[in-house]
C-alpha cells in the first residue's frame, strides 16, 4: 500500500540550536538522581568519576563525528544509519533503533514525573495531581514540536540560556561555601565501590548522540555537528564535575540523597533568596530542556525506519507545512503517557544504561570496520581528525563500553541469584538483562511482522 505524499524534514536548526540540544539533554534532571545513586556506592570521588568518564565519553562521540562528516550526516537516522550501511544487517540495527525508542520513550516518562514531583514537592509542598501535571507538560511539548522544529530550538535555546545563568550562580559562590569536611573519606568503600559508580555515573552522560537525530534537520550539518560533538561534550564535563563538586561540598551525601530538590537544596545555604529562585528555576529548565530534546529522538529513528521499509508507512510521513513528523510525536506522546499512567516506568527505564552502552559498542565496532566494509563512505569523511585518532578513539570506546556490560552484567547476575523471578516480578526490580532480552524478542517480532507484509 502507497503512502499518502508527504512533506520533508527542514533545516531550521544552526550551530546555536545544536549545542541548546547536546547541553539540554545532558545536563538535565539525570545528573541530580544519578550522582545521589552514584555517592551512595562511592562517597564524594563521584566528582572524580565524572572526570574519568570524560575521555571515554569524548572518546565514543569521535564516531559519531566521523559519521556524521561524510553524506550520512545529511539525515536523521544516527547511528541505526551508520550500522546499517556498514554492516549491512537491518535486522542488528533494527534492534538496537528498537531498544534507543524503549529506553527514550522511558526517560521521556520519567523526566516528566521528575517535572511534576519538582513542581509539586520539591518547590514548596503544594499537593496536587502529580499525573495530571506530568501529562500536561507532555502535551505542552508535544505541541511545541508539532508547529515545527524551529519552535524547538528556539524554545531549547531560551532555556539553555537560563539553565546556564542558574548554573554560574550556584557554582561560583558556591566554591566559597564548600567545607572540606564533607568530602572525607573521599572513597567510602574502595575501588570496587568507585567501579560500580561508573555504570549510574554513565547514565548522565547517555544521550549526546541524540543530536545526531537532530541532523537532518541542522543547516550544514556534516560541517558544523562533529564539532559541536565535541566542544559541547568538554563544555557537559566542566558542568558535571562543578555542580557535583560544590553541591558535595555545601551539603553531607546524606542530606542529598533524600531530597528531591537537591540544588535547591544546596542553593539555601549560601545564596540569598533571589539567587535561590534563580537556581531553582534553572532546575526546573534543567528537566525541561532535556523533556524537549527527548521528545526529538523516538519520532526521527521510527521516520528512518519506515524509511527502510521496517516500520509501519505512516510512520514515514513529515507534515507537508510545518516539516514534522506529527505521527511519529503523537505516538511518542501516547507511550509515554501510558507508562506514567501505569507506573511501569521501569520496564522502559531500567534497560537504558545496558540499551545505551550497547549501541555506543555496535556504533564503535562500525567505525573500526568502515574502511573495509565501504571504503567509499571512509573516504568521504570531511572531519579534520587523524586516523589514527579515530581507530584509537573507537578502540578504546569498545573497550571501555565491554568493561561496563561486564559490570552490569555482574550485578544483574547477583540480583537473579539473590531473589527469585516471582519476586523481582512483584518488587518491580527485573534486571536489565531480563527487560533487554524480552523487548529485544518483542523488536525482533515486529520486524518479521514487518518485513512479511511488506514483502510481495
Amino acid at each position: 500500500m502507497t503512502a499518502p505524499p508527504t512533506g520533508r524534514l527542514r533545516r531550521d536548526l544552526g550551530r546555536l540550536e545544536s549545542y541548546a540540544l547536546l547541553l539540554g539533554i545532558l545536563v538535565g534532571a539525570g545528573i541530580f538522581r544519578v550522582t545521589s545513586d552514584a555517592w551512595a556506592l562511592t562517597g564524594p570521588s563521584v566528582v572524580l568519576g565524572y572526570l574519568v568518564l570524560a575521555p571515554v565519553v569524548l572518546a565514543t562521540s569521535i564516531p559519531y563525528a566521523v559519521f556524521l562528516s561524510t553524506p550520512l550526516g545529511l539525515t536523521a537516522g544516527g547511528e541505526y544509519t551508520h550500522i546499517t550501511r556498514t554492516f549491512g544487517s537491518p535486522g542488528l540495527a533494527f534492534v538496537v533503533a528498537w531498544l534507543k525508542i524503549i529506553a527514550y520513550i522511558g526517560a521521556l516518562a520519567y523526566l516528566a514525573q521528575t517535572f511534576a514531583d519538582y513542581v509539586l514537592h520539591g518547590l514548596s509542598p503544594i499537593g496536587g495531581a502529580p499525573l495530571l501535571v506530568a501529562l500536561s507538560v507532555l502535551a505542552f511539548f508535544l505541541f511545541i514540536h508539532a508547529r515545527g522544529v524551529r519552535w524547538f530550538g528556539t524554545l531549547q535555546v531560551l532555556m539553555c540560556l537560563v539553565l546556564g545563568v542558574s548554573i554560574l550562580v550556584l557554582v561560583v559562590p558556591g566554591c566559597f561555601a564548600i567545607v572540606p569536611a564533607n568530602y572525607s573519606p573521599f572513597f567510602t568503600a574502595g575501588v570496587s565501590g568507585f567501579l560500580a559508580a561508573l555504570a549510574p555515573l554513565f547514565f548522565a552522560y547517555a544521550g549526546f548522540e541524540s543530536l545526531a537525530q537532530a541532523a537532518g534537520e541542522v543547516r550544514d550539518s556534516t560541517r558544523h555537528l562533529p564539532g559541536v560533538f565535541l566542544r559541547g561534550l568538554l563544555a557537559t564535563t566542566v558542568v558535571f564535575a562543578s555542580m557535583s563538586a560544590v553541591a558535595f561540598g555545601v551539603l553531607p551525601g546524606e542530606s542529598l540523597r533524600g531530597s528531591t530538590a537537591p540544588m535547591a537544596d544546596v542553593a539555601r545555604v549560601y545564596l540569598p533568596r533571589a539567587g535561590s529562585v534563580v537556581v531553582v528555576l534553572g532546575a526546573l529548565m534543567a528537566i525541561t530542556t532535556s523533556i524537549n530534546a527527548t521528545m526529538l529522538v523516538p519520532s526521527r529513528l521510527a521516520l528512518m525506519l519506515a524509511a527502510d521499509g521496517l516500520a509501519p508507512a505512516w510512520l514515514g510521513q513529515v507534515h507537508p507545512r510545518y516539516g514534522t513528523p506529527r505521527r511519529g510525536l503523537l505516538l511518542t506522546f501516547a507511550l509515554a503517557s501510558l507508562l506514567l499512567a501505569s507506573g511501569q516506568l521501569s520496564v522502559a527505564l531500567h534497560i537504558a544504561v545496558l540499551a545505551m552502552v550497547l549501541l555506543y559498542l555496535l556504533h564503535s565496532l562500525a567505525l573500526l570496520a568502515l574502511p573495509r566494509r565501504d571504503p567509499v563512505l571512509f573516504a568521504s569523511r570531511t572531519v579534520r581528525i587523524p586516523v589514527w585518532l579515530q581507530r584509537g578513539a573507537a578502540l578504546l570506546s569498545v573497550l571501555a563500553m565491554t568493561g561496563l556490560v561486564l559490570v552490569i552484567v555482574v550485578r544483574d547476575v547477583r540480583a537473579l541469584r539473590a531473589e527469585t523471578l516471582q519476586a523481582r516480578l512483584a518488587g518491580g526490580r527485573l534486571t536489565s538483562l531480563e527487560l533487554l532480552c524480552g523487548w529485544s524478542a518483542a523488536g525482533l517480532a515486529l520486524h518479521t511482522v514487518v518485513r512479511r507484509r511488506r514483502a510481495p
